[in-house]
């Protein structure tokens, strides 16, 4: 009995491992718009999105030229959060700063 075990074990392993599947991923996107600030948008990808301050400023030139730019891809629960903290930031200092999400 002992030499089956570990064959049972292995088994288990695999139909966990199958069953096991990698969360779906959600880019945040920022939307350009001709109010909210430059300074701004990088104040936020700094301090929401952990962005240093060179890719930050790339970041919001990107929104600035193109008109969307993707901030980060995350977990669902990761990047609602995210948005909402973005957008209640944006709000709170009076910017009509859109985010939004789209599945990767």
């Amino acid at each position: 009995m002992a030499a089956q075990q570990p064959d049972i074990i292995e088994q288990v392993k695999e139909n966990v491992q199958a069953r096991i599947k990698k969360p779906r991923m959600y880019r945040v996107i920022l939307h350009n718009d001709n109010f909210t600030t430059r300074e701004f948008v990088v104040e936020v990808l700094v301090h929401v999105f952990h962005k240093g301050l060179a890719e930050a400023t790339a970041l919001m030139w990107q929104v600035h030229r193109q008109g969307s730019g993707v901030a980060g891809v995350y977990p669902r629960d990761v990047a609602e959060t995210k948005v909402v903290a973005t957008i209640k930031l944006a709000r709170d200092n009076e910017f009509p700063l859109q985010v939004t999400m789209a599945p990767e």
